[in-house]
């Protein structure tokens, strides 16, 4: 391991339980521990526990953070409630997406988190674009992400108080008499907590409590992504990047009419156009045919034609659906339901639906 790689609080455990470990983003991560298979069966069947620690917190405190942070965003944040969590964009002034972040109303301030990859483009845009709020990047905090069926049954065996939560509650509660915030959330397609938590001792201690269940085990970044993947749901650089619009990305219901109506937010030029007339290129799902596996970057094209008129942005092997699947932008015309495209896999044809 590089000396200049950072590592989680609970980076010692990662080692002891021979999980596979991998630069990340700067940070030495578990790619798998059991397999990748495994683990991400594991979060579709029971319940997988990912040390997400890397991810970035960002604290927002001000006299109005949430108009405050609507300058930089077209999401609506003034309007979220207090206990509740929204998934959101920075935009550029060319429309195009900074990175996506969760932002969770926590009543005093607000709590960001954003991508490990993007932490040191995001933490100063968000600094300088709110002058007048206190933006603070929290350094002792670490993030343990429970996901599958099971993850609700063992959260409220461990911390009764979060059984009457729903999608997207945020509340903070003790597991272990530990000081805990949970969102009901995550990025697998599964019902989850997500666990904020104070204190490298602190962590390991629940960290280790949500192990010991008997529907618990642990998952690396590769089930991770395997599980997104097959959920659909976005990853930045693949999917996301500052050149992909909103609409282009598919990610609409993200802009409030509200916000639409005002068009105060970076990027809105281009963003509305593209609402109104209809953008050149948009995010699809793909399910490739066969058993070859198509992955970001293969070029798609219309059969018969040999120029491209799309490109795979993530792509790779669904274990719960035992097939190949990925996404890709492709013009809007050619993105209905049960339109066939030519994906081009190192000179071989696949044909993706």
């Amino acid at each position: 391991m590089s000396d200049a790689l950072k590592t989680t609080p609970l980076h010692a455990q990662h080692v002891a339980l021979g999980a596979k470990m991998m630069p990340f983003a700067g940070w030495d991560m578990p790619v798998q521990y059991s397999g990748i298979m495994d683990e991400h069966h594991a979060v579709r069947n029971a319940a997988g526990l990912f040390d997400v620690s890397h991810m970035a917190v960002i604290e927002i405190r001000g006299d109005e953070p949430g108009r405050s942070l609507e300058r930089l965003t077209p999401a609506g944040i003034s309007t979220l409630a207090p206990g509740r969590q929204r998934y959101a964009l920075l935009t550029n002034d060319d429309g195009g997406i900074i990175d996506d972040f969760m932002v969770a109303n926590r009543g005093s301030h607000l709590a960001m988190v954003v991508n490990a990859a993007r932490a040191a483009v995001d933490v100063p845009h968000v600094i300088d674009g709110l002058p007048d709020c206190d933006v603070r990047l929290m350094l002792d905090t670490s993030l343990l992400a429970l996901q599958g069926p099971a993850a609700a049954t063992v959260t409220e065996r461990l911390a009764p108080a979060l059984a009457d939560t729903v999608f997207l509650d945020v509340r903070t509660t003790e597991i272990t008499g530990v000081d805990v915030t949970a969102s009901r959330s995550g990025y697998t397609g599964e019902d989850g907590f997500e666990l904020t938590i104070h204190g490298d001792a602190e962590a390991r201690a629940v960290a280790e409590l949500i192990i010991a269940q008997p529907e618990v085990q642990w998952a690396g970044l590769g089930a991770r992504d395997t599980l997104r993947l097959e959920a659909g749901l976005h990853l930045y650089g693949n999917d996301l990047d500052e050149t992909i619009s909103p609409v282009e990305a598919d990610l609409r219901w993200t802009i409030p009419k509200r916000r639409r109506d005002a068009a105060d937010f970076p990027g809105a030029d281009r963003i509305l156009h593209e609402w109104n007339t209809g953008p050149s290129r948009i995010r699809d799902g793909l399910a490739p045919q066969g058993r070859r596996l198509v992955r970001d970057g293969a070029e798609l094209r219309v059969r018969g034609a040999t120029e491209p008129i799309g490109v795979v942005s993530s792509g790779g092997f669904g274990p719960t659906v035992e097939a190949p699947v990925a996404m890709g932008f492709v013009p809007p015309a050619l993105s209905e339901i049960g339109t066939e495209l030519i994906a081009d896999v190192r000179g071989n044809d696949v044909p993706c639906v």
